[in-house]
């Protein structure tokens, strides 16, 4: 494999939930089999321009991305938990499906929610359940495509890798090769830079890949419009907007 894949890998990384092992109903063997000629179609065509993606995102990929979620995660500022979403569950995505794809679907702000970190605080967004299906839906269609990008060192939030497996890729790396210098660096403003590539399924959002179309306006409107966040004291705070508010679901598919 290319250089500084580790050869011995650690089991089980917590949270690292690969999808192999799945059985697949007929609906799930049809939802990925259309995923498959995406990324085979990435994997062919380096420079393809993405724009038709929407309609991969169906009631079936909608399930998945739900059965993909956290099931104690907190609940965003609708209140709703993953055992209180999954009652009725086929009615809601259903609808949820409908409001998607005739640009109805609108994000609610993030509730704001701080962390220790050091000796401070870390402020995190914490987003609705529906919004984090939806993101979640939005990240599988983009894995297909960008997966084909990726080098074999990159392991930042990828299917099936984990920061133990880029820990243990870099001690194979320093112990077993010659190593003048290690360069450790944090990312800072991830989307302040870089040239549009593809346009998010859901939002409308540009994302690195190219594009024929614009984006959506409506979709765009949604994402942003769910940009706001909730303050400590629960009040919607509008100097807080922005277009991609603590997208946890969305960055794997965004880490470049």
């Amino acid at each position: 494999g290319p250089q500084g894949e580790s050869v011995e890998r650690r089991r089980g990384a917590k949270g690292n939930t690969g999808k192999t092992g799945m059985r697949r109903t007929p609906s799930q063997i049809s939802m990925f089999s259309g995923l498959d000629r995406v990324r085979e179609r990435a994997r062919q065509e380096k420079k393809e321009r993405f724009t038709a993606l929407l309609h991969h995102v169906d009631v079936d990929l909608l399930r998945a991305a739900f059965f993909w979620l956290k099931r104690d995660a907190a609940a965003g500022v609708d209140g709703l938990t993953w055992q209180e979403y999954g009652q009725n569950l086929e009615e809601r995505l259903v609808d949820l499906h409908a409001r998607v794809h005739r640009g109805a679907y609108r994000a609610l702000p993030s509730r704001r929610k701080f962390i220790p970190k050091g000796t401070g605080l870390r402020p995190l967004g914490v987003a609705a359940l529906e919004d984090k299906i939806v993101q979640r839906a939005a990240v599988e269609v983009l894995n297909a495509i960008y997966e084909e990008d990726f080098l074999g060192f990159s392991y930042g939030f990828r299917p099936g890798r984990s920061q133990h497996d880029a820990l243990d890729a870099l001690a194979f790396g320093i112990t077993r090769t010659k190593v003048n210098y290690i360069l450790d660096c944090d990312v800072r403003f991830l989307f302040r830079f870089g040239q549009p590539r593809v346009v998010d399924p859901i939002y409308g959002a540009p994302h690195w890949r190219s594009t024929h179309d614009p984006p959506d306006p409506q979709m765009a409107q949604g994402r942003s419009d769910g940009g706001g966040r909730l303050g400590a004291d629960g009040e919607r705070d509008p100097t807080r907007v922005s277009g991609f508010p603590d997208a946890r679901q969305r960055l794997p598919a965004l880490q470049l």
